[in-house]
């Protein structure tokens, strides 16, 4: 009897030294002091579907700067809360939203949908729901960006600079799958998709994208894909801008060159491929905690925490910086990166409780580096503040001495 309490003893000593060692700035609360719970009575929605506790306060925001909805009862963009994420899927409740072509959500029976593929194919075919479920089916982490997914020194926080990203599990039928039923026939190299908004908004991409790994996604997460992501069916294209993922999709044209259509506003070039294959989302990573609009308790230890992703591939590497760029360490890959998905990092820090910048970068499978701003304003030669196309650029998040966490660019 006497060893065991010894033993014990000595557990909760190398617990004390261990919390010790890890410099906690406050004090942790005494065994036993736990205050008795209150208890939460059933209803009949919490059994239908269930809701998360009344103590979880992420929400989603209007981004950029317009209502959402507006007076007129139109959805605009809306952003995900990245401040306060976990793991790497985004709940469908939280996922962020683009702007719905007309702006109104399509009501849509699930029984009256039709996908029609046509176009250069030997066999012009008509789908229903039923007749995609019966296929063999796919289920795949993807991430969706949005290319207004930028910092700017406007964002207070992370959620206004990057909350138009989010990661969810796809389930269809890859693409591939259907267009080999239909038969492609030679010189097809393009293929256009349209989806069922009240604005007929379109995108136009190689066919061998199409032939890789896009999925018509009737599933998200689990459940039917919801109605704000395009129910009952989305196409889902891995690593490409987010646009390019057409919701409530209802028609495949396969075509032999690129077509501008209603998508690619604000979208041009001068050469076709140029056009489809930039928009593919560079490597990118932004830490999430700690981040604009955070507050530190007070120095001491504290894990980084954030997300990586890129359109290239999986991520093989993150990098954090705790002094503004001038050392550099190596974060740890919390989970097996899966490719064109967000990826979990975290590095240990000991805050000194001084002011200091914290910075993170990423590699992917290709080699691709994540840059800072000045690399690309200094690549296409323009001002910082006017960097063209898709921005993947270091996110700075400046630590103030009373911990308080702001806007590297502002």
């Amino acid at each position: 009897m006497g060893s065991r309490r010894r033993d014990r003893r000595e557990l909760l000593k190398s617990g004390a030294a261990m919390v010790g060692g890890l410099t906690f700035g406050a004090v942790m609360p005494a065994m036993g002091q736990t205050p008795s719970p209150t208890f939460i009575r059933g209803n009949k929605d919490q059994i239908a579907y269930g809701d998360r506790s009344h103590f979880v306060t992420s929400v989603r925001i209007p981004h950029g700067g317009r209502p959402s909805p507006d007076p007129f009862g139109l959805v605009f963009h809306v952003a995900t809360p990245l401040q306060d994420s976990v793991g790497v899927i985004t709940p469908s409740s939280l996922h962020y939203v683009a702007t719905t072509r007309g702006s109104f959500i399509p009501d849509i029976d699930p029984r009256e949908h039709r996908l029609m593929i046509h176009g250069m194919v030997d066999r012009p075919l008509t789908f229903t729901i039923e007749d995609l479920k019966r296929l063999p089916s796919v289920t795949r982490l993807h991430f969706i960006e949005c290319a207004g997914n930028r910092s700017t020194p406007k964002a207070k926080t992370i959620q206004e600079s990057h909350g138009m990203t989010s990661c969810a599990e796809w389930t269809g039928v890859l693409l591939s799958t259907l267009l080999k039923e239909c038969g492609v026939k030679g010189g097809a190299s393009w293929f256009v998709a349209e989806g069922a908004e009240e604005v007929k908004g379109a995108s136009s991409m190689p066919l061998a994208k199409a032939m890789d790994d896009v999925i018509v996604a009737y599933g998200m997460n689990g459940e039917p894909v919801r109605p704000q992501q395009g129910f009952p069916l989305r196409l889902m294209v891995p690593g490409f801008e987010g646009i390019f993922s057409t919701k409530y999709l209802r028609r495949i044209k396969l075509v032999d060159r690129y077509y501008m259509n209603y998508n690619d506003y604000g979208h041009l070039r001068q050469d076709a491929n140029e056009t489809a294959l930039g928009y593919q989302v560079g490597p990118k990573s932004v830490i999430t905690f700690p981040s604009a609009g955070q507050q530190l308790s007070g120095k001491g230890f504290y894990e980084i925490s954030g997300l990586a992703w890129s359109g290239g591939g999986a991520i093989r590497r993150v990098e954090v910086s705790t002094d503004d760029g001038k050392h550099w360490m190596d974060a740890e890959i919390k989970a097996t990166p899966q490719r064109r998905a967000h990826t979990r990092f975290g590095c240990p820090w000991n805050w000194d409780g001084k002011e200091t910048v914290l910075l993170s970068r990423c590699t992917d499978e290709l080699g691709q580096v994540q840059p800072t701003l000045a690399q690309v304003a200094k690549f296409f030669n323009v001002p910082l503040g006017e960097v063209p196309g898709l921005d993947n650029t270091i996110q700075p998040w400046r630590i103030a001495s009373d911990g308080s966490v702001q806007n590297g660019h502002a």
